[in-house]
């Protein structure tokens, strides 16, 4: 799959770890070239300005066009994750299914830690 087919998701994953890497307000060109990927500028320049839109990262102006920074540390990227996955299971209303064929991938660890989170009463 070329870098322009991947999920939406999997892309703007790549250009939040590409501007948290960099700690500098970044254009699109130099999340370009630090992805080091097939993705052309104008795709990057999309899925930055979605980011934007969805309040992920914040711009300022740089030229005639912008600079973007993540709008929160690395750390809450695993809350950027989770919304992810509760819109993918959203999109489908067979839940059940879903689930029992995303648990039926996990790691033996990974199916552990979510066994050991479902018992606890921290949820």
């Amino acid at each position: 799959m070329t870098d322009e087919r991947r999920p939406a998701g999997e892309l703007e994953a790549g250009v939040l770890a590409a501007l948290w890497a960099a700690g500098t307000p970044q254009t699109p060109g130099q999340v370009q070239l630090s992805l080091g990927t097939g993705l052309a500028r104008t795709t990057v320049t999309t899925i930055l300005t979605r980011l934007h839109d969805k309040g992920v990262v914040e711009r300022q102006r740089q030229g005639r066009g912008y600079a973007y920074a993540p709008v929160r540390d690395a750390q809450d990227a695993h809350g950027l994750t989770a919304r992810r996955m509760h819109s993918e299971l959203d999109r489908d209303s067979d839940r059940e299914t879903v689930l029992a064929r995303f648990v039926a991938q996990l790691s033996p660890d990974d199916e552990r830690v979510l066994r050991d989170l479902l018992a606890s009463d921290d949820r």
